[in-house]
This record gives C-alpha cells, structure tokens and sequence, in this order.
C-alpha cells in the first residue's frame, strides 16, 4: 500500500497538509474521497504547512476542513505552496500592524 504525504480533511478542500517535509519535484500521494491522487509539487513543502491540490483563482476561496480559511491573494497552481505570500487569512495575519 502507498504511503501518504499529505491529508486533506474534507472532499471539498483545496488544499492538503504535508504530513512530513516535501521537496519541490515530488510527486505526493494522497487520499480524496477514498481515492488516490497526486501533485506534482512545485516547491519544497515544510511539514504542516499546506499546497494547492487544484488551480485557485486570484480572489477565490482557499478550503480546508471544507470550510474557508482565506482568500487566494495571486493564481495558485497545483503543487503551490500556500501561505502568507499567496493567501489573505480570514483572521488576519498577526505580523502586520493595522
């Protein structure tokens, strides 16, 4: 049985957490809705952190839990790393003063 890299929570996510450290150029199994898939990633992905699984629009909702936790900031591509430098959280940022 393969060994996944990465969950995602809820069949409506966009994303997936790296259950370990990704480098950039591996191809990460995962398990959607009970079936296998795949991302090419496209940068290294440090543990924990999250990367797109399918194209997000500039503006467009980023989902994880099946729920929204930000807004896409620039396009995402699949394999993307998604953090502060492409994605406005619904709670703020916390190392920006107002």
């Amino acid at each position: 049985m393969e060994k996944s890299k990465a969950i995602i929570m809820n069949q409506a996510d966009n994303v997936a957490t790296a259950v370990e450290d990704l480098p950039a150029g591996d191809n990460v199994a995962f398990v959607c809705n009970g079936d296998w898939k795949s991302v090419l990633l496209r940068h290294t992905i440090p543990f924990g952190h999250k990367f797109a699984i399918t194209a997000i629009a500039k503006t467009d909702k980023v989902i994880k839990y099946g729920e929204p936790i930000g807004a896409a900031s620039s396009n995402i591509e699949p394999g993307e790393h998604v953090h502060i430098h492409n994605m406005v959280g619904l709670r703020g940022r916390g190392d920006l003063q107002v």
